[in-house]
């Protein structure tokens, strides 16, 4: 039998952080990471495998990090979690014992129930080098392909894949009335889509695919509607679920749907058994109801905490702000908080703010382009619990200041009087900076209602 003091299951974004953070919090304890990948992918950067980058080889998280942080790496998987003994059995016949354990065990693609979905050529979003190979290989032999599913991950899929020379055809079914409607507001949705159009992505939205056909092989995707796709490769970019199956077989409190139970301090329903990542249940900073968020920011900030935890309680995991970025085309999107749409469904009084102005000052420098900043405040409280950003590809670090000061419970008039640096070639103008005159347009419209 093995023993450590720390176990870590789980190599990825929080199962990685998690290490390091526990190293930092205890030199002294002897930490082990076990994962079942040999090597582990960058979740976030697997759509750039298919045009941007050579192969699922060149988007890698290097180990080295591991080692130096004096970490120890076992490549198996975890079939089995003992809570009384504090013990786990591995795949490989091991047993490990454990003071403290980190669960890290990430998510998988949503798969949905459509008839034909089995079929050679249809495809997800995994996590796994040997798939992804094959997913590649399979697309530079394709000539039509379809994506279901307009979200973030669907959408880069359909912008690098259209730099494929052999596809005759790329195209997008999203059942939303616009893509990307789920982190931004229409007109940002519709600025995307009009970049998608410029690169011949075939966007159909309002449509729900019915079936995937062929014999053997994918041929075709049928809509609700009766129309038919050609397709001879399908990937599926529908959303992930929780990886719960470990935690649930050790009865640790669950939801199918949420992920693995845990208090803000990141504890499971054992005391001795920390959780963090897509696993991992969240709530709405907004509305404490159940959050369905899934992304490498979050993953990374509660594992830092969990590490920081486990053997003595230091800091408290913030509820998800959610921040979303992303390159289409020539566009650059930022998402941060609630959309408008988000908060008048959740019957949240708004007043919205918005600006644009160039990225640099003068407007002359070479390379300035616009930047909008859309700012969604609460009508009572004045607090900021959302905004949006597009244009030029400084919509990154906005986005996430604007994440920052949503977390921060900043009001219209405190952002007002926001204090920024500023240089021609790497800011707006102060007197045309976004943020402040977008907050100063919503607290014109408050002051006033």
């Amino acid at each position: 039998m093995r023993s450590t003091d720390i176990l870590i299951i789980g190599g990825s974004a929080a199962g990685l952080t998690a290490a390091i953070s526990a190293r930092r919090f205890n030199p002294e304890a002897k930490i082990t990471l076990i994962r079942k990948e040999e090597k582990v992918l960058i979740p976030c950067g697997i759509p750039y495998i298919f045009g941007t980058l050579d192969s699922p080889e060149d988007d890698l998280i290097p180990d080295a990090v591991l080692t130096e942080h004096d970490i120890d790496l076992i490549v198996d998987e975890v079939v089995s979690i003992y809570k009384g003994p504090k013990t786990v059995t591995t795949a490989g016949g091991d047993t490990i014992s454990y003071e403290r354990m980190i669960l890290a065990t990430g998510s998988y693609p949503l798969v949905p129930p459509l008839p034909g979905v089995n079929l050679e050529n249809v495809f997800s979003a995994k996590k796994d080098i040997v798939y992804l190979t094959k997913l590649k290989q399979a697309l530079r032999q394709a000539n039509d392909l379809v994506i279901i599913g307009g979200g973030f991950i669907g959408l880069e899929f359909a912008d690098e894949c259209r730099k494929i020379d052999n596809l005759n055809s790329v195209s997008i079914i999203e059942l939303l009335p616009h893509c990307l409607l789920l982190a931004c507001d229409s007109e940002v949705c519709v600025r995307v889509e009009e970049e998608l159009k410029k690169a011949k992505v075939n966007l159909l939205t309002n449509r729900r695919a019915k079936a995937i056909l062929g014999e053997g092989k994918v041929e075709q995707v049928e809509l609700e509607n009766g129309h038919k796709l050609k397709a001879d490769i399908v990937i599926l970019g529908i959303g992930v679920r929780p990886n719960i199956d470990l935690a649930k077989n050790a009865g640790l409190q669950v939801d199918d749907r949420a992920g693995i139970w845990v208090d803000s301090w990141m504890r499971t329903s054992d005391p001795n058994i920390f959780a963090a990542g897509d696993c991992a249940q969240k709530t709405c900073f907004l509305t404490r109801g159940p959050c369905l968020l899934r992304l490498a920011s979050i993953a990374t900030m509660e594992a830092r905490v969990a590490g920081a935890n486990l053997f003595s309680l230091r800091q408290r995991a913030a509820p998800p702000i959610g921040v979303f970025g992303t390159v289409i085309g020539d566009l650059s999107v930022g998402s941060a908080g609630f959309t408008e749409r988000h908060a008048r469904e959740e019957g949240v009084e708004i007043i919205v703010g918005k600006a644009t102005a160039l990225d640099k000052h003068p407007g002359t420098l070479p390379g300035a382009r616009e930047l909008t900043v859309k700012l969604v405040f609460m009508k009572g409280s004045r607090k900021l619990i959302g905004g949006q950003v597009y244009g030029s590809d400084k919509t990154g670090y906005v986005a996430n200041c604007i994440g920052s000061l949503v977390q921060q419970g900043l009001r219209a008039d405190e952002l007002v009087t926001f204090q920024v640096g500023t240089h021609p070639k790497l800011t707006p103008s102060p007197i045309a900076h976004q943020i402040e005159n977008a907050a100063e347009i919503a607290l014109a419209k408050l002051l006033s209602s």
